[in-house]
């Protein structure tokens, strides 16, 4: 998982390098305090990512960006089915 976000992380760059977009740089606040709270997070934030990646790529208007979106929402796809199956087997 942490290659597939690096890799996106890294094209995404790129193409906002390319266009002349500075992207906001955000830390992580979160802590977590158990293997199925963190579990929980990640089937929510890539649930909410998956939406964001999948509208982009159906109304975007740059093509580059609709097309990395259209890539990326698959993986993402692939990671929160994980995420939900690591989280059904936490207790």
């Amino acid at each position: 998982m942490v290659t597939d976000h690096s890799k996106a992380n890294d094209e995404l760059k790129s193409i906002a390098s390319n266009k002349g977009v500075q992207l906001p740089s955000k830390e992580p606040t979160t802590k977590w305090s158990s293997d199925k709270g963190y579990m929980d997070a990640m089937v929510k934030d890539h649930e909410k990512d998956l939406a964001e990646f999948q509208e982009e790529a159906k109304t975007g208007s740059d093509p580059d960006v609709k097309k990395f979106a259209e890539e990326t929402a698959k993986v993402v796809q692939e990671h929160l089915q994980m995420a939900k199956e690591t989280q059904s087997k936490l207790k």
